[in-house]
């Protein structure tokens, strides 16, 4: 490879590559200003653009090819905008009215509009910074981290959080998708089924792990692109139902948008913190745009971060218009009544079960389930990616197609046994949106100093937001745990929840 580089360079310094060193004999300059050189300028004209293109190719790593993240490369502005919709809008939003329930009106919109605004300022940080300007692309939100921060340190700060983030999502997936296939079939089979033995929570868990385990046998992350497309369709759909069927069916007796009422001003103080966590969480996918933006073509006509940034807006301005109406209009239709489980979905199943059809309750269960599948490959592909890297740098060759099966299997089987064994852990969302609040509101903006070194102002912004995402996240981090030791989570091992 290194050879080949060296070409390349050689070629690019030839005279025949560069029009500013074009020998100036006069009998070239005469021959080239006829006619009968158009032809041989042309190719020359193509060459330059060849050569230019393949100079620019050399700066990825050639192990890339062989990786699920990279291996295609042939993405483009819908591929990213149906991955960032799968990956950025999903069960997390259906807690947003639970946050309102602590904040009020007028904050909990304040701090959802500025919590919009924030991470997609980072996200455009992250755009920007995928392609240095020496070529090279940084195509995970890892290697990112170890060329701004050190190699070292970059693991300690990205490694935990992008494989928590990643398999601690795909876990709550399971059992979120596999109770919701439950409560599809029990709306389904009715009264008809009262005499049928159902399936046990444990066994829906494991149709639901062997059904995305199947899905995750495409080889990467460009031919989920369709399976991503369907996830964002049901993604957008249940959310739109859910809220408008609360806001036109009639509000539960008693409703308050009083704050909830605490016994201290410190379980207040740590009560506004978990609802900020509620509320960052909702935002989520930051762990995922790099290697979005990853599987698209680059070249210095036209970089990647152009049709990357095109899919991005599209799609942000679609969450934008589920997040806030969901929020918005669940707040008002249940108020502080609002289940702290299960959200909006619960809230509409709990209230509104009885004077609502069965084919509307089917039909939002389904979509829930299907979004489940698909945002379940996406949030997986970074940990197969990291096991095949592994694999990869240890034999310097492809991970062979029976190995790759191996892997993912092997993974749906742990996240299976983890689901089983925690299943208390959708009840961490303040926690867990403490933890990644670095990665979505803090990071971006530390690399952004450290790799493009900006200006004064700039710098000094860029500071000022990424100390304040770090104060957030250790203040959202003890404000969950504060919860959790006063009010307390109902801990069960290996008992999954039978709703």
């Amino acid at each position: 490879m290194q050879d080949q580089m060296d070409e390349v360079e050689e070629v690019k310094s030839s005279p025949m590559s560069n029009p500013n060193m074009t020998p100036k004999s006069p009998f070239v300059s005469r021959f080239m200003a006829t006619p009968l050189a158009s032809p041989m300028k042309k190719a020359m004209t193509s060459m330059r653009g060849y050569l230019e293109e393949v100079g620019h190719l050399t700066k990825l790593d050639p192990q890339d090819a062989w990786l699920p993240i990279t291996e295609s490369r042939n993405g483009n502005a819908l591929y990213s905008a149906f991955h960032t919709l799968s990956s950025g809008i999903g069960i997390p939003a259906l807690l947003l009215p639970l946050s309102f329930a602590t904040l009020g009106w007028a904050w909990g919109i304040i701090c959802l509009s500025v919590a919009f605004m924030w991470q997609l300022y980072t996200l455009w940080l992250l755009i920007q910074l995928h392609e240095s300007e020496s070529g090279v692309r940084y195509s995970r939100y890892l290697r990112l981290s170890m060329a701004a921060f050190g190699e070292k340190l970059g693991k300690i700060l990205a490694l935990f959080p992008i494989m928590y983030l990643s398999g601690g999502t795909c876990v709550t997936l399971i059992m979120i998708g596999g109770g919701t296939m439950k409560i599809f079939f029990q709306i389904v089979c009715g009264e008809t089924c009262r005499h049928v033995s159902p399936p046990s929570t444990i066994e829906w868990y494991l149709v639901f792990t062997g059904t995305a385990i199947l899905l995750a046998q495409l080889p990467n992350l460009n031919s989920i692109a369709g399976i991503s497309l369907i996830g964002a369709i049901t993604a957008v759909s249940y959310c739109t139902l859910i809220w408008v069927v609360s806001v036109t069916k009639d509000r539960p007796n008693g409703v308050s948008y009083k704050p909830l009422e605490t016994k201290s001003d410190a379980a207040t103080v740590f009560g506004v913190l978990n609802a900020l966590g509620i509320t960052i969480f909702a935002f989520r996918g930051h762990n995922l745009v790099l290697e979005i933006q990853g599987t698209m073509p680059s070249n210095s006509q036209r970089p990647s971060r152009l049709p990357m940034w095109k899919g991005v807006k599209f799609a942000y301005l679609i969450i934008a218009l589920c997040l806030f109406p969901l929020a918005i209009g669940g707040y008002w239709a249940y108020g502080n009544f609002i289940p702290s489980s299960g959200g909006m979905l619960d809230a509409l199943n709990k209230y509104h079960g009885h004077d609502t059809s069965k084919f509307v309750l089917g039909l939002t269960s389904m979509l829930v389930v299907v979004n489940c599948l698909s945002s379940f490959q996406i949030y997986a592909m970074p940990v197969f990616d990291n096991l095949e890297f592994r694999f990869t740098s240890s034999v310097n060759k492809p991970c062979p197609r029976w190995l790759r099966s191996g892997i993912r299997i092997f993974f749906g089987c742990v996240a299976f046994f983890i689901s089983v064994a925690l299943p208390f852990l959708p009840s961490l969302a303040g926690l867990i949106g403490g933890v990644a609040v670095p990665i979505t509101l803090a990071y971006p903006c530390f690399m952004w100093i450290l790799i493009k070194k900006p200006c004064k102002c700039s710098t000094i912004f860029n500071w000022a937001l990424g100390a304040l995402g770090i104060v957030l996240s250790i203040l959202i981090i003890t404000g969950a745990i504060w919860n959790i030791v006063t009010i307390g989570i109902e801990v069960h091992f290996f008992k999954p929840l039978n709703k």
